[in-house]
């Protein structure tokens, strides 16, 4: 039996060899390939530079010989690899995000080239062909990501058909958490990931065991009875076997924190928000440059819509409907959107059947609301109007929350601005939401529109309070140009 076991045990360390070198190698792989590639793009870029057509469109204004820009390409090159290395270009890992990894090499290879810009505008006489430098920044970066794209795919298809590179979790745990990650990992084989076993305990005597039947790369532990001494043997046991250790944190371990000293004692501060002094003003800048933009793009749309709703009622109610809501720090003011209710059944003081309008309102939230927490949604709701029907199936109604956006009251990015009937159902940690600008999309929007419980859209707007950056504002509004104007569901 013994014999057996360490024969098995062989067998799992080999396997735990092999499908390290297998990314070690394809890694490694990358480097001569992005030279390689680079090479050719230069070589490339200065061929289509004689081609009659070119020519014929811009004549040749210098005659540079072959061979001297051939040992300027091989002095270059290295350059690029050393930019890509700096960038994260060749992570070990064979699960990566192609679109993540084509916007790297862009990025990257932008780099390079500026810095050949003013090396060049510095010393003029090294080169002078704009046309050639400006086809090389785009062949090499086309170049790359095919190559990259080509060793991807060929990986990829190593790691589903032969499992070579996957890696071998166990999960500590046994919660919904570790249930969806275990469900994830086994219907998605892509990710790389293949569970092992799930268990509820760390003892070392447990996990070696399994380690020793099965192998193990990765565990991912998510089980609060551990406890420090538990988990302390745990890394070091992880640490000295060579085996990544992760775990899935608490709401207090996932905060921002500062760390300082407080008469010679570490003091940790947990930061609520990046949105504080320069990070508040960098939000505005944006908020004002993108509304404006926002404003004028789409200006023919809101006055044909604008039109259309004038016609459709006969002149009869606003166009712009306000709705109150309330806004960071608990201030109340007032949404503009494309009214796409009947005014008859708009609940606003303005509406002269304003108590009739809240009452049949109230009605359609007890019978047809589909939403849970503190929120409703009215399925299928009878009081909008045919233009109405539309522009909010749309999101169209949305549009003149860009004058809200420039005036300040709302942020392009944010919580939903929520209305006081709906906050005074709020639990105390909801408060949070309160803390900075609601705003016209958000984590939420992109995320799941309306089909999300209150308390999951809470956790996502609550990550986009702590993380905030200008880089996750504009992925936001990038992911709701997609999304914003999709025909919603029929609620």
């Amino acid at each position: 039996m013994e014999v057996n076991s360490l024969i098995l045990v062989a067998i799992r360390l080999n396997q735990r060899v092999f499908m390290k070198r297998s990314e070690l190698f394809f890694s490694a792989l990358q480097v001569p390939v992005d030279f390689i590639m680079i090479f050719l793009a230069a070589l490339t870029a200065f061929s289509v530079r004689n081609v009659p057509e070119i020519l014929a469109l811009k004549p040749k204004l210098y005659n540079f010989p072959l061979d001297v820009y051939i040992k300027i390409v091989l002095i270059v090159a290295p350059l690029f690899i050393l930019i890509y290395a700096l960038e994260g270009l060749y992570a070990i890992r064979s699960t990566r995000k192609f679109w993540k990894e084509a916007l790297k090499v862009f990025l990257a290879t932008s780099i390079g080239f500026v810095i050949i810009i003013v090396a060049i505008f510095l010393k003029r006489e090294w080169f002078s062909s704009r046309f050639v430098i400006l086809a090389a920044w785009m062949l090499i970066t086309f170049y790359v990501v095919f190559a990259r794209y080509v060793i991807q795919l060929i990986q990829k298809k190593m790691l589903m058909k032969k499992g070579i590179g996957v890696h071998r979790v166990l999960l500590i745990g046994r919660n919904g958490k570790m249930d969806t990650i275990n469900k994830l990992i086994k219907q998605n084989k892509k990710l790389g990931y293949k569970v092992v076993d799930q268990v509820e305990t760390a003892h070392l005597k447990v996990v070696r065991n399994i380690r020793d039947e099965k192998g193990i790369d990765e565990i991912i532990l998510c089980e609060p009875s551990v406890t420090d001494d538990e988990q302390e043997k745990l890394i070091d046991y992880c640490a000295i076997n060579n085996i990544a250790y992760k775990y899935i944190p608490t709401t207090l371990q996932t905060s921002r924190y500062e760390i300082g000293v407080l008469n010679g004692e570490p003091l940790i501060e947990i930061k609520h928000t990046p949105l504080d002094g320069w990070g508040k003003i960098l939000k505005r800048i944006f908020d004002i440059f993108a509304s404006s933009l926002g404003i004028i793009l789409t200006s023919p749309i809101m006055l044909a819509v604008a039109l259309a709703i004038w016609i459709e009622s006969r002149g009869n109610g606003p166009i712009i409907y306000k709705n109150e809501r309330v806004g960071n720090d608990g201030n109340k003011f007032f949404v503009y959107k494309f009214r796409y209710f009947k005014w008859e059944y708009c609940v606003t003081c303005e509406n002269p059947n304003f108590k009739e309008a809240i009452e049949y309102e109230k009605k359609l939230i007890e019978e047809r609301s589909i939403r849970r927490g503190p929120l409703y949604k009215i399925k299928n709701d009878p009081r909008k109007s045919r233009i109405g029907t539309f522009i909010e199936k749309y999101s169209i109604d949305e549009l003149p929350q860009f004058f809200n956006v420039f005036l300040g009251t709302m942020s392009l990015v944010g919580p939903r601005p929520h209305q006081e009937r709906e906050v005074k159902k709020y639990m105390d940690y909801h408060r949070r939401l309160l803390t900075i600008k609601p705003g016209v999309t958000g984590m939420a929007q992109v995320s799941g529109r309306s089909d999300l419980d209150f308390e999951d859209e809470y956790k996502l707007d609550l990550y986009y309070i702590e993380n905030w950056s200008l880089w996750l504002d504009i992925q936001i509004c990038l992911k709701t140009a997609g999304v914003l104007f999709k025909r919603r569901r029929n609620f």
